[in-house]
């Protein structure tokens, strides 16, 4: 398959068991591959299309790294975990991380999630380079995913931004979990929906408490009038 010719992925990862074979696979499904075997080798790559990063490394904490890059990039990131804890992985989609991966896994899957975190993390087919949303005091660049909020720029993980994408571009209509896990998510996500609870209370904080409502036993609508007070 040929379909991801020309994405670049950085694999952060210093076994070698690992990253060689894990490398040579990407390779024939299409990607470009750039290795890092550190933190800071990880820090200090040129940009590529998506990062695989493997939390055990040997010289900065994975989740450091992922925070790091956050801060200084929007490019996705997909974890990879040998522990299962739920507090973990919401912790580390609250870091910024797009997906995550724990390990023992199979390729196929691995490479169904970085698809489709690509498919979520690039401009809509057909959308207009020039596209924004507007509804009430909120502004969304559509081409270059930036947020403002009674205009003042809002930054937003990657995650958080498709969600908002999602919930405000039918405002007031309302959002089942199912249709968001799905729709923000895709049908590869296997984690708990809190996850979802996470994101929608952070957008909150960071835009107003009154613009997402949330319909219980439902799920979430984007209040389409401009919020009182």
């Amino acid at each position: 398959m040929r379909e991801c010719g020309g994405v670049r992925l950085l694999l952060v990862e210093d076994d070698p068991t690992i990253f060689e074979p894990l490398a040579d696979g990407l390779r024939r499904e299409g990607f470009e591959v750039v290795l890092a075997a550190s933190g800071t080798e990880a820090l200090a790559a040129s940009p590529v299309d998506l990062v695989l990063l493997d939390l055990g490394l040997p010289d900065l904490e994975g989740r450091v790294v992922c925070q790091e890059l956050r801060a200084v990039s929007s490019v996705p990131i997909i974890v990879v975990t040998a522990r299962s804890d739920e507090i973990d992985r919401v912790v580390l989609l609250e870091l910024g991380a797009d997906d995550y991966v724990v390990k023992p896994f199979g390729f196929r899957e691995l490479v169904a999630r970085i698809r489709a975190v690509l498919r979520r993390t690039s401009t809509t087919p057909g959308q207009s380079p020039s596209a924004s949303l507007e509804v009430g005091p909120l502004v969304i660049d559509l081409r270059g995913r930036g947020v403002q909020f009674d205009s003042v720029s809002v930054a937003l993980t990657p995650k958080e931004y498709d969600l908002l994408v999602c919930l405000a571009s039918d405002a007031g209509a309302v959002k089942t979990r199912e249709q968001l896990m799905r729709e923000v998510w895709d049908e590869h996500w296997w984690g708990s929906t809190k996850t979802l609870d996470v994101h929608v209370a952070s957008l909150r904080r960071k835009l107003s408490a009154d613009v997402i409502e949330t319909v219980r036993s439902v799920g979430y609508r984007y209040v389409a009038d401009e919020p009182e007070g």
